[in-house]
C-alpha cells in the first residue's frame, strides 16, 4: 500500500479543482490567487471609462498574475504619476519630465568629453 500526500488550495472555505503534490507548488498558487484578487480590487476599484463585468475582471487579474514576473519586469521602469491639483501641469510634467531626463544624461557626456579633450 502506498501512501501519497496531495495538496488541495482551500479559499473561503471551497476547496479548488487545483491538487499538487507538491507544498511549495501549492503556496505559489494560492499566493497568485491572492495577487489575483487584490488586483481584481484595483480594477473595480479604478476610474475606467468603461464597463467590465465581474467575470472578465477576474480573467484580467488571473493572467496578469500568472505572468508576474513578465508584468513586474514592464512596471518596474514605470515612475509614479502625480497628478497636478489643477490638470494643467498634465502635459508639462510629461514633456518637461522627458527632457530634463535628456538633459541629465547628456550632461554627463559633455563633462566627460571636456576633461579627456
Amino acid at each position: 500500500m502506498a501512501v501519497i500526500t496531495k495538496y488541495i488550495v482551500v479559499r473561503d472555505g471551497v476547496e479548488l479543482d487545483q491538487v499538487f503534490a507538491d507544498k511549495k507548488e501549492a503556496e505559489a498558487y494560492d499566493k497568485m490567487l491572492d495577487a489575483a484578487q487584490d488586483l481584481s480590487s484595483l480594477i473595480k476599484q479604478g476610474d475606467l471609462p468603461i464597463e467590465l463585468d465581474a467575470e472578465t475582471i477576474g480573467a484580467v487579474a488571473i493572467y496578469l498574475a500568472k505572468h508576474a514576473p513578465a508584468v513586474t519586469k514592464i512596471l518596474k521602469s514605470v515612475k509614479p504619476f502625480k497628478p497636478s491639483a489643477e490638470g494643467k501641469g498634465k502635459d508639462k510634467t510629461a514633456s518637461g519630465g522627458s527632457g530634463e531626463s535628456r538633459k541629465k544624461t547628456s550632461e554627463p557626456k559633455a563633462k566627460a568629453g571636456s576633461k579627456a579633450g
